[in-house]
């Protein structure tokens, strides 16, 4: 569904608010594309509020905006990062917009823009999320941690396969987020209000990142809908404000992840989280290209973590363990990828879970969070 077109737009936008807008917004617009509008961003007055919208024709956001006095309504589409980068610019705490034909003005005390635009017929159609019956619910800022999560975890190779993207699965009322690069693999999980079943689908890790800027630690909902090849979130933060995020979804079949979950790991320690981390990063201090990885030597009450770089010198960091089942084992793993587990976790304490130096590590923080990783070869 299109907004309609009515008049020429005028607006006193408040502009920290204009501009966290405009900053969402630039994050879906096409880099590079023939088609202008998919460049642009489209402002209209709706109910009060002053909407934006802009889709790179894969991902579609549209979102509101309260800090705002309409005078007149109406709808512009403008180059997206140009009016942006105006916003930025600009040190006054209300900025004025106005539209002209197939231009906007955007005027402060002391500076006046003029940004050419194209006509509001060009803009490209974007689903509005009106009347529809939501897969499932979720608190926002559940929705936001389990995307925290898992969302680093995701392969970044730009041809689409199904691991770059996040796998959601919903059955019942519990719903599941997991993302792999085939060397690591995040799984979060958490409850939500579900008007189904069971689903899931391949979410693009564009889309995901986008949505974790939408959301907010301070509540809110997300309501989900998933229908003909697309996902949509709308976002109600509570305050009268709504945004609506829509992404194509990822083809193919995201591997069998609960098959790699290994379930016969005999030895388990439980570890101080930022003790932990602060001594990897130390000995990620003494790795280079051709020595990634960090060895960790499991022994009674002490975790020693070393490393060495050939022409650059060794590291070696004791960290104590709280608790320890098993016998004693050596086992390497890229640091980097254990430290980016560690920014996401919650709690106080971590349990790593090993069976043997060439078998991958599992890492949990209390029920709703493991992550695996594979070791790598220092030999």
């Amino acid at each position: 569904m299109v907004v309609k077109q009515t008049t020429n737009i005028k607006a006193i936008c408040d502009r920290d608010a204009l501009v966290e807008a405009m900053g969402l917004i630039t994050g879906v617009v096409a880099g590079r594309t023939p088609t202008p509008a998919l460049q642009c961003v489209r402002l209209s007055s709706q109910d009060g509020h002053l909407t934006l919208a802009a889709t790179d024709g894969e991902v579609s956001l549209t979102l509101s905006i309260d800090r705002v006095d309409l005078e007149e309504g109406g709808d512009v589409l403008v180059p997206a990062d140009k009016f942006s980068q105006i916003a930025r610019s600009c040190d006054d705490a209300t900025l004025t917009v106005v539209g002209d034909g197939d231009s906007l003005h955007i005027r402060s005390s002391d500076s006046r823009f003029k940004v050419f635009g194209f006509p509001v017929s060009e803009a490209p159609e974007i689903l509005a999320f009106d009347d529809v019956e939501p897969d499932f619910t979720v608190d926002g800022s559940t929705f936001r941690g389990l995307m925290e999560r898992t969302v680093f975890a995701a392969a970044t190779d730009h041809s689409r396969y199904a691991i770059n993207g996040v796998h959601l699965d919903l059955q019942d009322s519990k719903i599941r987020l997991v993302a792999t690069n085939g060397h690591r693999l995040a799984l979060s999980m958490g409850p939500c209000d579900s008007n189904c079943e069971k689903t899931d689908c391949i979410v693009p890790t564009k889309a995901m990142t986008l949505l974790k800027r939408l959301l907010h630690d301070d509540g809110g909902s997300v309501s989900v809908k998933i229908d003909n090849g697309r996902i949509i979130f709308h976002i109600d933060n509570g305050a009268g404000c709504t945004s609506t995020l829509t992404s194509n979804l990822v083809e193919g079949t995201f591997p069998p992840f609960e098959d790699v979950i290994p379930k016969d790991l005999d030895r388990k320690a439980v570890v101080n989280k930022e003790a932990l981390h602060r001594a990897v990063r130390r000995a990620h201090l003494m790795t280079n290209e051709e020595s990634r990885g960090v060895r960790l030597l499991f022994d009674g009450d002490c975790l020693k973590i070393t490393s060495r770089a050939p022409e650059t010198g060794e590291a070696e960091v004791e960290v104590p363990i709280k608790s320890f089942a098993g016998d004693a084992l050596e086992i390497a793993f890229n640091p980097v990828y254990i430290m980016d587990a560690l920014k996401v976790i919650a709690g106080d304490d971590v349990t790593i879970e090993l069976k043997k130096s060439e078998k991958p590590g599992l890492i949990r923080s209390g029920t709703d969070f493991v992550y695996i990783i594979m070791p790598v070869s220092l030999s």
